[in-house]
């Protein structure tokens, strides 16, 4: 099930640079083994390979494995639609999972569905890819903050002291 094509328009000419720069800097991703697919104005693709690590008792994929990546897609839909200058935040979600993650990879699409100058409203749908078929498993609806004139950069990281 393919997400139907957006019909925005991206305000940065450079926004999918700037989305690929941004997932970069995400070390979750990363770690989770999370790649960043398709990106184009409001919309946004993002793949993970099973791996047991990733997974629940049942050897399905854990739910809040299916959150994360669904967060991240319908964000970066909404982080694609920003300013140049601005970076994004995730007010709150709430994920339905209506079938078991259940596959040998999981794939993410986020779309946009309203862009506000300030609050935008994304969704995710998720889909577990087994035997090449996927199964629609989670439902993501999603609220961005843009935080306009504070660029997507990440901040020097903290010192951390040991109190032992």
């Amino acid at each position: 099930m393919n997400a139907a094509p957006t019909t925005f328009q991206a305000r940065d000419p450079n926004f999918k640079q700037r989305v690929r720069d941004s997932f970069a800097r995400q070390h979750v991703m990363a770690f989770l083994g999370a790649t960043l697919g398709e990106v184009s104005p409001g919309y946004c693709r993002i793949e993970l390979p099973y791996r047991p690590e990733l997974s629940q008792q049942h050897g399905f994929f854990h739910g809040g494995i299916v959150g994360t990546i669904a967060d991240s897609a319908a964000g970066y839909a909404g982080f694609s639609l920003m300013p140049f200058d601005a970076s994004v935040l995730t007010v709150e979600y709430k994920l339905n999972i209506v079938a078991p993650a259940d596959g040998d990879r999981l794939v993410a699409r986020g779309r946009v569905i309203r862009p506000g100058r300030t609050l935008v409203i994304t969704e995710a749908n998720v889909f577990a890819v087994k035997d090449q078929q996927e199964r629609h498993c989670a439902v993501l609806l999603q609220t961005l903050m843009c935080m306009n004139k504070r660029p997507d950069t990440a901040p020097p990281a903290p010192e951390r002291v040991n109190t032992r």
